[in-house]
């Protein structure tokens, strides 16, 4: 899939230019076949407008307390396994180099499932996939479906014959659960 992201920016004078143009590539990792990540736009500080459509520094995959990430991925159908030669280590180092931190939120003994300091927006585009949380509690979603997700330990699952494609916009904040 093909995926263009277009920026806009200001000139010296104040007035509004597209500033950039271009179609973005996605990231694939060996560790996570079938899945594509799109990393569209990000910053780990509050938000400023760069008027010449640079990205701003967005260093690991998800954002820390104050910064935020726009993009999409993909869930490959489940029937997509990881290749029977697969070097682990290599692939590690892959899933590292590629979506820094990623790695660091999944549970090796509980694959899928992960856990992060952020709110994220979620929507649909294409497919379907099941969001599931502790204890096994899931929800199918589809197309034009969305989820606001608050910091909460989930899975994505895709028992379908297709991908299913997601927007997402994820927000770094403090994890803390309230006192009941």
């Amino acid at each position: 899939m093909q995926i263009r992201r277009v920026a806009t920016g200001h000139d010296n004078s104040g007035k509004a230019v597209f500033a950039s143009d271009e179609v973005v590539a996605p990231i694939t990792v060996d560790l996570l076949p079938g899945t594509e990540f799109f990393p569209l736009w990000g910053s780990d500080q509050v938000s400023s407008f760069p008027d010449d459509g640079s990205q701003p520094s967005a260093v690991q995959y998800f954002p820390p307390i104050g910064g935020f990430r726009f993009g999409l991925f993909t869930v490959a159908p489940d029937s997509v396994t990881l290749p029977d030669d697969l070097d682990f280590e290599a692939a590690l180092g892959e899933l590292e180099t590629k979506l820094p931190g990623l790695g660091d939120h999944l549970e090796p003994e509980n694959p899928g499932m992960h856990t992060t300091a952020t709110v994220d927006y979620e929507f649909v585009v294409s497919g379907r996939v099941v969001l599931e949380l502790d204890d096994g509690a899931t929800r199918e979603l589809g197309p034009g479906d969305t989820v606001i997700q608050n910091g909460t330990r989930h899975a994505w699952r895709n028992p379908y014959d297709e991908p299913c494609l997601l927007v997402v916009v994820l927000i770094g904040a403090n994890h803390s659960v309230m006192d009941s």
